[in-house]
């Protein structure tokens, strides 16, 4: 039964979730943290945090966690073929519809129609992980974490993976309960 369900989170996800990694993670969250109960917020944020520290998509890497951490190996593997297979199985069926009409002003249409969506979904994640931030770490080392998360990635133009890999460590040494 677990595999079915970890196989159904993650197929529905990327069915559901036009757009890629990012549109997908508040369908999964929502799955994993509330329906299912697998991880908690905090967790979650963490498993999130560290996919992101690894090159490539994000959905796969948490699939792979996710199930991993559920049903060992053979879960990592029905997550991650869940991930994929959606767009496999549309990318073969739907290529020649694509590449037809790619320039048509329907398709271009609802390119303008996602791309915010997409912006509210992250927009929405973004203002939970502070929420959750602010009230189970405190605004001292929010403060802290941003300014240096902004300076280090914005002016230093350090990679995204070098600020997490610090904040993994300043979670360490002062987080550590």
């Amino acid at each position: 039964m677990i595999y079915l369900e970890i196989f159904w989170v993650f197929f529905i996800a990327n069915i559901l979730g036009y757009g890629g990694g990012p549109a997908i993670i508040p369908l999964i969250q929502h799955e994993v943290v509330v329906n299912f109960g697998w991880f908690t917020e905090a967790q979650f944020i963490e498993v999130m945090a560290m996919g992101n520290a690894l090159p490539g998509p994000i959905a796969p890497k948490l699939a792979a966690y996710i199930g991993f951490n559920q049903a060992g190996p053979l879960g990592a593997f029905v997550g991650i073929f869940a991930t994929v297979t959606p767009s496999l199985v549309l990318m073969v069926a739907l290529m020649g519809v694509l590449k037809r009409h790619k320039d048509s002003p329907q398709v271009q249409r609802l390119s303008k129609f996602v791309r915010p969506t997409i912006a509210v979904l992250m927009f929405i994640i973004t203002l939970q992980n502070i929420l959750w931030s602010w009230e189970h770490i405190g605004v001292l080392h929010l403060l802290i974490l941003s300014a240096v998360s902004i300076l280090c990635i914005g002016k230093l133009k350090f990679h995204p993976v070098f600020v997490v890999i610090g904040a993994l460590v300043y979670g360490a040494i002062f987080l550590s309960y």
